[in-house]
């Protein structure tokens, strides 16, 4: 157990923020997470959880909050976009739970960030601060002074910054002005009814419809009540944010290449929002004295993998363990928690980006993918990726 003089400031309430603090407090650290919106954030869709994710939300007690939430598909389906036939149909559900000890779940991503703060306001180590943004850091002899936009400063032993993509604190502690860039690809993003579901697709399961410079994805959320679609496509237009309205029309514009049951259910949800994806070069470090950076704030993820939200559950929970086993020697555990995780993430990142470019193929690469895609065994194809959802962490 740590040392009850320890605590922390955590920059940014999204996923990664919160479910540092909850890991933290587990440990018997005090914790105060400072959230620069008005409100904690609940905007997105749908989000992937692999049993690397689920295994530690259970861990951490969340899991209970989502008992009625999330949903357990049974398969993977993969479509060639144009014609809609069917490549791959690869194991999920009962297998993959089986093989990896944890579900594979899927969920909407306000209903996970809401299942992590309803546990956060139930601790009584965990603060929650709204309009409460850090925007700086001092070193002091014993600690770390944050200091918020408004002036105010908090004093803790350590300060995590998971304040996301456009992180205010990344470049003072990494000594990088390196900022995200466009990957030139737009993603739109809507949720629409279990019903608009065409009677021909697979009802629980994950399908990802691939064609030339763009492809889809949709799955069940809501406990199966309800469908989220995300649609990527090339853009070379790029915004800040991933929170932007986007009209249903542009969307269906986008996908007219795509076979009939895509088209059908993307016409059925008529309300859209969109973010450019942007990518990042490797940081030259993630910490700097008693301050560290979590998640996307130190390594962000392009969503090819549906793995963004999960590794920084990953780091939260190493950070954490980092933390709790330090013995006071807080420098060394955060470059002790830089140095397990760094590794790790760099191979899912390139395994991130190498799907991108799978999904994404045109011409013959295209036709050997999809042929390569209905000679492999199914269950071949998902154990490859044992490596990634076989991590678990040291004891939460």
């Amino acid at each position: 157990m740590a040392p009850a003089r320890l605590s922390a400031v955590i920059a940014g309430g999204g996923i990664g923020g919160l479910a540092v603090a909850i890991a933290l407090a587990r440990r018997g650290i005090e914790v105060r997470v400072c959230e620069r919106r008005s409100e904690f954030p609940e905007e997105g869709a749908g989000i992937q959880i692999g049993p690397n994710g689920s295994r530690i939300l259970q861990d951490l007690g969340v899991a209970e909050f989502l008992a009625d939430k999330v949903a357990t598909p049974d398969a993977l389906v993969v479509h060639d976009g144009a014609s809609g036939r069917e490549l791959a149909q690869l194991p999920l559900g009962a297998w993959i739970a089986k093989r990896h000890g944890a579900p594979y779940w899927t969920a909407h991503r306000r209903d996970l960030h809401v299942a992590l703060r309803t546990h956060a306001e139930n601790d009584p180590r965990i603060t929650l601060a709204r309009a409460s943004e850090i925007v700086s850091y001092a070193s002091e002899p014993d600690g770390i002074a944050a200091i918020g936009a408004n002036g105010e400063v908090l004093n803790a032993s350590f300060l995590v910054a998971a304040d996301g993509l456009w992180s205010t604190l990344r470049g003072s502690i990494s000594g990088s002005s390196a900022k995200p860039h466009p990957l030139g690809k737009i993603a739109f993003r809507s949720v629409t009814g279990a019903g608009n579901l065409p009677s021909e697709l697979v009802r629980n399961a994950v399908h990802i419809w691939l064609s030339p410079g763009a492809h889809a994805v949709h799955y069940p959320v809501n406990g199966g009540r309800d469908i989220a679609l995300v649609v990527i496509v090339d853009n070379a237009s790029a915004a800040e944010g991933w929170d932007a309205p986007a009209a249903a029309d542009a969307v269906k514009g986008k996908i007219k290449s795509f076979a009939p049951p895509l088209r059908s259910l993307v016409e059925s949800a008529q309300q859209w929002r969109q973010w450019s994806l942007y990518r990042m070069p490797p940081l030259p470090r993630w910490t700097s004295g008693r301050a560290v950076l979590l998640g996307d704030a130190a390594h962000p993820m392009l969503p090819f993998l549906a793995q963004g939200a999960v590794m920084a559950l990953e780091d939260a929970v190493t950070l954490a363990a980092e933390v709790a086993a330090s013995n006071g020697n807080l420098e060394s555990a955060l470059h002790d928690y830089e140095r397990q995780r760094r590794q790790r993430v760099t191979k899912v990142a390139e395994a991130s980006e190498r799907n991108g470019r799978i999904y994404h193929m045109r011409g013959p690469a295209a036709l050997a993918r999809n042929t390569v895609m209905k000679v492999r065994s199914p269950e071949r194809v998902i154990a490859g990726f044992d490596w990634l959802y076989g991590w678990e962490p040291r004891s939460c």
